[in-house]
C-alpha cells in the first residue's frame, strides 16, 4: 500500500513538473510574441515616419506578394483617387481649415514602357523615379498621401508650392536622356481630411485635371491660375490657358491652364 501511493506520489509529481514546464512554455511563447509584434509596430511606425526608403521597400513588397508585380507597377490616375495604400502625413497641420492644392502625377504609356524595358529595369525605373519625386514634393514642403505603382497624389498647404514642386520634377525628367515622360495636374480647394486620408470632390477635380494632361505637361485649374496670379512672388510662373474642357463627372466645361516657367 505504501509503495502504491510513494507511486502515485511520483506521478504527481511528475505531472506538476511537466505541467510546470509547458507553462513555462506558453510564458515563452507568449513573450516571443509579444516581441514580436512590438517589432512589427516598428516598422509600422517606419512605414508612416521618416525613413523615406523603408517605406517605400515595406508598402512594394505587400503589393508584390498580395497582386504580383503586374499590380506593382500599374498606373491609373483615376484608380489612385481610391486607392487603399494610403500614407500617413500630418495633414491637419499641413491645413487647418481643410484647404488644400491636390497634385496627382503619373508616367505617360507605363504600360508600354514596361513592355519594351522588361519588369526588372522598369522597376529599377519606377524606383528611382519614387525617390525623386518624394524628394521634390519634400523640398516644397508637400506630402505624399498615397502612391500607386508610377502614380503620386500629393498635397500642399499652397497651390503655388505644387506648381513649383510639378515644374521641379519636370526640369529634372528632361535633362535625361530617353527620359519618362510624366503628366501633372493640380487643383486646390477645400477637402475632407479623415485620419490621414484626404478626399472629396476637389481631390476628384484634380485627378480629372492630371488625366487631361500629356507626358511632360503640367495643367491647373482655373483656381489654381487665380491663386498663383494673386501672388506677388510668383512673376515667374508662366500660367497660359490650355483648353476648355468637360471634365468626367463634373457639369459644364473646365477652362484648364499650362504652366511653364
Amino acid at each position: 500500500m505504501q509503495i502504491v501511493a510513494l507511486a502515485l506520489a511520483v506521478v504527481a509529481i511528475g505531472e506538476a513538473a511537466a505541467i510546470g514546464l509547458l507553462w513555462r512554455r506558453v510564458r515563452a511563447a507568449e513573450a516571443e510574441a509579444d516581441e514580436l509584434r512590438n517589432r512589427l509596430d516598428t516598422r509600422q511606425l517606419l512605414v508612416s515616419g521618416g525613413t523615406r526608403a523603408v517605406k517605400t521597400v515595406w508598402q512594394t513588397a505587400n503589393i508584390l506578394r498580395r497582386d504580383g508585380l503586374g499590380a506593382a507597377v500599374r498606373s491609373s490616375i483615376e484608380d489612385l483617387a481610391d486607392w487603399a495604400e494610403v500614407e500617413r502625413p500630418d495633414l491637419a497641420r499641413l491645413s487647418r481649415n481643410g484647404r488644400l492644392a491636390i497634385m496627382f502625377s503619373d508616367i505617360e504609356e507605363s504600360t508600354a514602357l514596361n513592355e519594351r524595358i522588361g519588369d526588372r529595369a522598369f522597376v529599377r525605373l519606377i524606383a528611382r523615379h519614387d525617390r525623386a519625386v518624394r524628394r521634390f514634393v519634400e523640398r516644397h514642403d508637400g506630402h505624399v498621401v498615397k502612391s500607386q505603382g508610377d502614380g503620386f497624389m500629393v498635397a500642399f498647404a499652397r497651390p503655388e508650392q505644387a506648381v513649383r514642386c510639378a515644374l521641379d520634377i519636370q526640369h529634372s525628367l528632361s535633362k535625361r536622356r530617353n527620359s519618362i515622360r510624366v503628366r501633372i495636374g493640380i487643383h486646390t480647394g477645400k477637402s475632407v481630411l479623415r485620419g490621414d486620408d484626404v478626399f472629396g470632390r476637389n481631390v476628384a477635380l484634380a485627378a480629372r485635371v492630371a488625366a487631361q494632361a500629356d507626358g511632360g505637361q503640367i495643367l491647373v485649374s482655373a483656381a489654381v491660375r487665380d491663386a498663383i496670379d494673386d501672388r506677388d512672388d510668383c512673376d515667374d510662373l508662366v500660367v497660359e490657358r490650355h483648353c476648355d474642357t468637360e471634365l468626367k463627372g463634373f457639369s459644364g466645361t473646365h477652362t484648364l491652364y499650362a504652366v511653364t516657367a
